[in-house]
């Protein structure tokens, strides 16, 4: 099995540098950015497994990155965060990152992380739509990633909650795919969402009132019993 691939993100050489190298150390491939302008080129041209990202950068902060990722790609993200800092962390996991650790850090246990996270993700069944699409057409629906609605045919916009949006396009993106509570909660929520946490059900609930004919007889997001949901309907991209 090929290594998976990191990227590390942040300004300050004395951190980023030690750390792609420990990790390379153990058997991972680590690519650096200095900023959040040269980690997007390398997310738009490499296949990363997972991100380290500092949070407090000049330019575009680590948040504002995070949020990016998480609207485009399942990439898992650990956030590095000041120990003072709670507030970053609490937004952080809101707007989708997977985990976080504090600075000073022991590279040790990050390593754990990464480990965990990795296998989690490697769990989680692969998007079938084109990485990096923006606009994706299903029954009589688009799901457009830029403004985070849905736009019906005739051009009616429907606002989504941001775990809307997020649970929407993790199914979207894997139509015809069952997917678990749990899954879905990786995939929507960051991997250290609570197990026993029933807000799926209640945000299918509410996207069956958005998306269906008949909420009551849904054709679109169909419960699997025993299993989850499933998005029954062929997606395509859309310009």
């Amino acid at each position: 099995m090929d290594a998976a691939h990191l990227l590390v993100v942040d300004d300050h050489r004395d951190i980023r540098d030690p750390l792609a190298a420990y990790l390379r150390r153990h058997d991972l491939r680590v690519s650096v950015a200095a900023d959040a302008a040269a980690a997007r080129t390398i997310l738009n041209t490499s296949a990363i497994d997972l991100v380290v990202l500092d949070v407090m950068m000049p330019g575009e902060d680590g948040l504002s990155l995070c949020r990016h990722i998480r609207e485009v790609h399942d990439t898992p993200v650990i956030l590095l965060t000041a120990m003072a800092e709670q507030t970053d962390r609490i937004v952080g996991l809101e707007i989708g990152a997977d985990d976080y650790v504090t600075k000073p850090f022991d590279p040790r246990e990050l390593l754990a992380r990464v480990k965990n996270l990795l296998r989690r993700a490697a769990a989680l069944p692969r998007e079938r739509a084109e990485p990096g699409a923006r606009r994706l057409a299903f029954d009589r629906w688009v799901l457009d990633g830029d403004r985070r609605e849905l736009v019906g045919e005739g051009g009616e916009a429907v606002v989504l909650s941001t775990a809307e949006f997020r649970l929407l396009a993790a199914l979207v993106r894997r139509p015809r795919v069952v997917l678990s509570r749990d899954q879905l909660l990786d995939l929507t929520s960051g991997r250290t969402a609570q197990a026993f946490d029933r807000s799926i059900d209640n945000q299918v609930s509410r996207l069956r009132r958005k998306l269906e004919r008949d909420p009551a007889h849904p054709e679109l997001l169909k419960t699997v019993w025993g299993g989850g949901y499933v998005f029954a309907a062929d997606v395509r991209e859309v310009r």
